[in-house]
């Protein structure tokens, strides 16, 4: 089975399994899934900081259980001794003194994001009691990249995603895609890409400048490169701006007649200095094609140290359309942890009269002395 804790979550929160398990389900539907999916059904049980569906401030216990530990459970298993590149079969090894390398196999498992998920389902439930939404879709699949039109809402982007089996924003380019996994399907290869998370309503002032690990942007791109096959992330279009000059860049800043400082781009994806800026939060991130192969790999058996090829261990062949609700959920809580940072309180009732108090991009909301001063150093 899987258990999660999670602590430091208000009172008072409505909660029940079946805002979990919602979330849990899309993560298991994606085209290019394995075998292991037609195994698993997850249901979360809900064992602790839950009474008649409102949390209580106590830790909160969450449980799913692996229907397929039943078909091992009396087997005796064979030996596994030649490490599959692209795993944590070898380095485990190297750092725990394992004698079979299935230690690390099952440990370094993508199982594990189960719980990223039924974690970040709670993470998305408080944070719509302060109207803000996580979505995400693919917009990469192999070589195979969508093209989607920069006035296109952010929610049509997330219901249209929803909406068809590769997770993709336009559906010109479904079809595409899945040419793109069938054919990796006949040649006993894999696929990886691209995938975009958005948080929308985010309120400005989260985060920090001051501290490196309390930056917002580090947090949500070590939260990203924490899952399974993600080799690289960016916040906004990080990469294709490092291409271009400062004046193409940088959000200028505008005040509109109601006294808002409002921007019409967000090449920065939402965060300056390590702060949200209030406007959507725009991440990417990038996974490598998954390395359990059909076709196997050169390795080394360990126990005899001869060359020998990597037998296949069950896997999907494209594993981004179901990536796409675990990186939902990496956001969410990253956005949950620095809310919960930035109000305090111990209730809901405590926290929405704090989030109301927010400064906001206002003119108004940011008083500046204007007069001379100096830092006073000896």
């Amino acid at each position: 089975m899987l258990t999660a804790i999670i602590e430091g979550l208000p009172a008072r929160l409505p909660l029940s399994p079946d805002d979990i398990n919602a979330e849990l389900a899309r993560r298991q539907q994606g085209y290019g899934s394995g075998g292991r999916m037609s195994i698993e059904r997850d249901e979360v049980r809900i064992t602790s900081g839950v009474m008649n569906g409102l949390t209580t401030g106590a830790p909160i216990a969450l449980l799913v259980e692996n229907r397929d530990f039943k078909n091992w459970r009396d087997k005796d298993i064979p030996p596994m001794t030649t490490p599959r590149p692209g795993h944590a079969d070898l380095t485990g090894a190297v750092k725990y003194g394992y004698r079979d390398l299935r230690l690390a196999l099952e440990r370094a498992s993508a199982r594990e994001t189960t719980m990223r998920v039924a974690v970040g389902a709670v993470c998305k439930k408080l944070l719509a009691e302060f109207g803000i939404t996580v979505g995400g879709y693919v917009v990469q699949v192999g070589d195979v990249k969508v093209d989607i039109p920069q006035d296109m809402p952010y929610e049509e982007r997330f219901r249209i995603a929803e909406e068809n089996d590769v997770r993709c924003p336009v559906i010109d380019s479904v079809e595409a895609m899945h040419e793109a996994i069938r054919q990796v399907k006949i040649d006993k290869d894999t696929l990886g890409g691209i995938f975009e998370v958005v948080a929308l309503n985010v309120p400005p002032g989260l985060g920090s400048h001051v501290h490196y690990d309390r930056r917002l942007d580090a947090r949500i791109v070590a939260a990203l490169v924490s899952i399974h096959a993600m080799k690289g992330a960016e916040v906004g279009p990080a990469f294709d701006n490092a291409g271009k000059r400062g004046s193409q860049v940088h959000d200028e800043i505008f005040v509109n007649e109601a006294g808002n400082l409002v921007r019409h781009t967000n090449r920065a994806g939402g965060i300056e200095g390590g702060i949200s800026t209030g406007d959507p939060i725009v991440a990417r991130a990038a996974m490598k094609p998954i390395a359990t192969l059909l076709q196997g790999l050169e390795s080394v058996n360990l126990a005899t140290g001869e060359p020998e090829r990597t037998t296949y261990e069950r896997s999907d062949f494209c594993a981004l359309p179901r990536a796409v609700p675990i990186g939902e959920a990496m956001l969410a809580l990253v956005i949950a942890d620095a809310l919960l940072e930035k109000l305090g309180g111990d209730s809901l009732d405590e926290m929405r009269p704090r989030f109301a108090a927010l400064r906001r991009m206002r003119v108004d909301d940011l008083p500046m002395d204007n007069v001379e001063w100096r830092f006073g150093y000896e």
